[in-house]
């Protein structure tokens, strides 16, 4: 298989995620040209994309919406419905417990997690948070995969530190720090003040920004 990068995977998670909704709605095929329409891209981009994977569709008829939404999830280890935890619950940490777009893509939040004594014990959204420090014990006895951490800069490194050891694969970063984790484990980050900084930016000039 060619080398995929990270833009692609976002757009296949883009593809999963319209394909579901269709599936829902009882769409049995879509073309390249409604699905790229779906997500603001070029016919030829869909088709490049899926190309890394395999042949899909067919020509004239498109393709079949529940098939090849299948073989995305499949594509994004989705299908087994991977376990996650959320540590942090400050309000960006609450705010994600109850975000219904992971059930969407498969994702189960498994269990929430923080070091506060006026927050562990305390109910979000029907789930009791644990303390950080049960981390290493809980996480394995639920098969937790992957993190989400929403913590102050300061101590993010030291959660961490504390969920790799626990063996955890995935992290999503939201503080504004490089974090320093082994090869074995895939660290994206979520800097929303960056972000913010750059629609700012391509406001004043238009909003005429790359993807």
């Amino acid at each position: 298989m060619k080398q995929v990068s990270d833009k692609t995977i976002n757009r296949l998670s883009l593809y999963y995620r319209h394909l579901y909704y269709l599936a829902q709605q009882g769409v049995f095929t879509i073309s390249s040209r409604s699905l790229a329409d779906l997500v603001a891209l070029k016919p030829d981009q869909v088709r490049k994309d899926l190309s890394y994977f395999g042949s899909f569709g067919k020509t004239g008829t498109g393709y079949n919406v529940a098939e090849l939404k299948s073989a995305i999830a499949k594509i994004l280890g989705l299908e087994q419905g991977r376990k996650v935890a959320i540590v942090g619950m400050g309000n960006l940490g609450q705010a994600l417990v109850g975000y219904k777009g992971f059930e969407v893509l498969g994702l189960k939040i498994a269990a929430i997690f923080d070091n506060s004594p006026n927050k562990i014990g305390k109910k979000y959204r029907g789930r009791v948070c644990l303390d950080i420090n049960d981390f290493p014990k809980i996480g394995k006895e639920l098969g937790l995969e992957m993190v989400i951490i929403t913590v102050p800069a300061e101590v993010v490194q030291a959660v961490t530190k504390l969920v790799v050891g626990a063996g955890i694969k995935g992290i999503l970063n939201f503080a504004p720090v490089h974090l320093s984790a082994p090869k074995n484990v895939r660290v994206n980050n979520v800097d929303l003040a960056a972000e913010l900084k750059s629609l700012s930016f391509w406001i004043d000039r238009g909003g005429r920004g790359g993807v």
